[in-house]
């Protein structure tokens, strides 16, 4: 029995023995292994202990060979080195190699390191700094999967690349800056296996091949944000094992051919962002496992085809901005039963809003603003639990803004609200039931934009608590602005130009959190919207897209009757981007206090009445791209040497300015300490009252204000008529200063 006992013992031991010096490593690689992490920077990597298979990211097969090294997300930085390094090059036997996520620099098109690594199957150096050209081919025969997506790699992708590539199954140089055609031979009978393509967000042209048959169990296809051009190839749609096409944000045109129905197997379309025209394909239902449609931004013209909504897997349906039309009340949207998004903006729709679309348990965002069709806000909206983005502005019938907000108030998960160009010339709802009413309180984003809406702010905006973006703009709203927008913790976009308000600027909104605080800003960070928006700072600017609800920190308040000095506590909004308080009654100076908004981007204060010279602080504007103080009665040179010389000389028209960007160089007072009294009767000339041309102004002043100061009453003269009276006033003024200032001057020498 003891005999039993220690010979069990003895094997015991000996199986710790040949286990231990199965996987123990080779020194070699060891020693190659420890002078790659010499080459980093950081992290320091824990490899101490004799068996480097026991080493954090490292793998070995039973002979002591080293065949994973997988270290990604670990801020690995080289010092001096560059990657690959030489040393893993004598990792003959590595079948995986993943350094993704980490800041490794250098450039791959380094033949010892590629042909060294015979057996390697996956290669993921993904989300890197490498930069450089790829290499002549892949480094093995074996390889299965290629992962250089984000870097910065650059050049072709030569078609040689996949000549070994028997066993490649997936394929992602995304996220770089490679350029050329996408390779021809890409699908080859050697690449048969081929599965994922991604070459989206580089600089590819040309063309995309008809070869992709060739790959045939191709299942993904991506090469979105390119400069592709053409038409899409016929040969895709035989492609049956294909699930998904995305090719958004380049240059394709022609129809999309009614033959994609035999891609049967197809989840996701995305095509959007490009010149595709023609009709949408009328068997377009036979994809019944389509889960997103995404066609917008293209020039898609017709109905939409009766057979989509036999796509009952459909969650994302965007088409807009095409020139789609035809009656949208023809479709039943009850099949759509896991439907999440619709999106339909900017096309030739008409008819009824479905009440089939509050079957759509699931629906969080609808966009079918800028169409022509009926809409009325019903309490069925209600039955939309989950909904938060709804766009329904610039349609046709839309009316009682007080009905509708009440109902929309009891859509507890609304976040973003666009009923712009609605309600036309009715009251601003501010009723007792919408003060004593808590709902919208998850709402972040406020448009009731251009519909001519009479009445005052309303105060039950105040309980907005969630608030980011009001936009009242374009309307017929009067009163002052009141001082609690100021307290709303979350505003950081306030637009309410075009309106009527009066009274002064509000000290109250000096304070705005959002605006004042990175440290607030940074607290509510950026809220993901369901569907995209679009937003035209003004009317000369572009068009901006957002995904997130983080817009342009701004204020505008141009186009109103706000009177007083523009407060020095401005300068408190230091977030601030732009500002708009043109064509206003402002005067006084021009607060020294605005050069402490260095983020500022844009500074309107044209056509008011503001005096003095411009801050010569204003130097420190950087970030200044736009720039318009003209019609005010500022004096003085503009400060030289900086950006603003840059800017248009309309930019201060209308003052009495010097110096560039105006043809009028500013005057010296150097050697003017005597006259010249051989020119003593040009300078009593000059210095005397010009009467004849002040009764002319006053004459002028007169007969206009008579017969156009009716004209104040209609809104299309209004700006240009103030804009005139004011240009003469000024002038007018300076005449008389400077009557005056010669009168004194008389006084004085006599």
């Amino acid at each position: 029995m003891a005999n039993a006992f220690l010979f069990f013992l003895l094997l015991i031991f000996s199986s710790n023995i040949i286990f231990e010096n199965i996987h123990a490593c080779n020194q070699s690689e060891r020693s190659s292994l420890l002078f790659f992490a010499l080459t980093l920077s950081s992290p320091q990597l824990n490899w101490t202990s004799a068996d480097c298979c026991n080493w954090q990211g490292i793998t070995c097969n039973r002979d002591g060979w080293v065949t994973h090294l997988q270290l990604p997300s670990n801020g690995l930085k080289l010092k001096g080195a560059i990657f690959p390094s030489s040393s893993l090059a004598n990792l003959t036997h590595l079948t995986h190699l993943n350094l993704s996520h980490n800041s490794l620099s250098g450039s791959l098109d380094q033949t010892e390191f590629f042909l060294s690594l015979n057996d390697l199957e996956i290669l993921d150096l993904s989300y890197n700094l490498l930069f450089g050209v790829l290499p002549s081919s892949l480094p093995s025969s074996h390889i299965r999967m290629v992962d250089l997506s984000s870097n910065r790699l650059h050049g072709a992708v030569s078609s040689s690349f996949f000549q070994q590539a028997w066993n490649l199954t997936s394929f992602n140089v995304s996220n770089n800056t490679f350029s050329g055609p996408i390779p021809s031979s890409i699908c080859s009978p050697s690449s048969s296996s081929l599965r994922h393509l991604d070459f989206s967000f580089n600089n590819f042209n040309g063309s995309i091949s008809s070869g992709l048959v060739k790959c045939s169990k191709l299942q993904v296809f991506r090469a979105g944000h390119n400069y592709l051009s053409g038409s899409l190839p016929e040969d895709m749609f035989n492609s049956t094992t294909l699930e998904e096409i995305s090719l958004p944000l380049n240059s394709l045109y022609g129809a999309v051919s009614d033959r994609i129905s035999n891609l049967t197997h197809l989840t996701t379309l995305d095509l959007s962002y490009n010149q595709l025209s023609g009709v949408l394909p009328l068997h377009l239902g036979k994809l019944s496992k389509l889960k997103y449609i995404l066609l917008d931004f293209n020039y898609l013209e017709g109905s939409l085809p009766l057979s989509l909504m036999n796509c009952t897997n459909l969650v994302e349906l965007r088409m807009g901005s095409n020139n789609l039309g035809g009656d949208i009340s023809m479709l039943n949207f009850s099949k759509l039963g896991q439907l999440s998004k619709l999106g339909l903006r900017k096309n030739n729709f008409s008819g009824i809003l479905p009440s089939s679309l509050y079957s759509c348990k699931f629906l969080k965002a609808i966009q079918v603003n800028y169409n022509n069709l009926e809409v009325q806000i019903q309490p069925e909206i209600l039955s939309l639990k989950s909904l938060s983005f709804l766009a329904l502005g610039s349609n046709k019938g839309l009316t009682n803004v007080t009905r509708a907000m009440k109902i929309l108030m009891g859509c507890k998960c609304l976040v973003f609200l666009s009923l712009a160009s609605s309600f036309l010339g009715e009251e601003m709802p501010n009723g007792v039931e919408m003060a004593d009413s808590n709902g919208f309180q998850n709402l972040r984003h406020l448009d009731l934009s251009s519909c001519n809406l009479s009445g005052i702010i309303p105060s039950w905006l105040s309980k907005l608590k969630m608030l980011q973006v009001l936009d009242l703009s374009g309307n017929r709203i009067t009163g002052s602005i009141p001082s609690w927008l100021g307290t709303l913790p979350r505003l950081q976009t306030l637009i309410l130009d075009f309106n009527q308000l009066s009274g002064e600027f509000p000290m109250e909104l000096c304070t705005l959190p959002m605006l004042v605080s990175g440290q607030a800003a940074a607290q509510v960070g950026r809220f993901y919207l369901e569907l995209p928006v679009y937003f035209q700072p003004s009317a000369d600017a572009v068009t901006k897209q957002y995904n997130y609800l983080f817009f342009v920190p701004v204020i505008y308040l141009s186009h109103n009757c706000l009177s007083g000095n523009i407060p020095i506590e401005i300068g408190q909004l230091q977030l601030l981007q732009e500002l708009d308080l043109s064509a206003n009654n402002f005067s006084g100076n021009i607060p020294d206090q605005i050069s402490n908004l260095k983020h500022m981007e844009r500074l309107d204060l044209s056509m008011n009445h503001l005096s003095g010279k411009i801050p010569a602080s204003f130097t420190g504007l950087n970030f200044l791209s736009s720039f318009n103080v003209s019609y005010n009665n500022l004096g003085g040179p503009i400060p030289p040497g900086t950006q603003l010389q840059s800017f248009n000389a309309s930019a201060f028209e209308g003052n009495q300015l010097c110096g560039g960007p105006l043809p009028n160089k500013c005057q010296t007072t150097e050697g003017a300490n005597a006259p010249d009294m051989s020119t003593q009767d040009a300078n009593t000339k000059e210095h005397q009252i010009p009467w004849f041309y002040v009764s002319v102004a006053v004459g002028f002043i007169t007969g206009f204000w008579g017969v156009c100061g009716p004209l104040v009453l209609m809104r299309k003269w209004r700006y240009a008529y103030y804009h005139f009276v004011d240009n003469v006033q000024d002038r007018f003024h300076v005449m008389i200063a400077k009557c005056m200032a010669s009168m004194r001057r008389k006084l004085f020498r006599s």
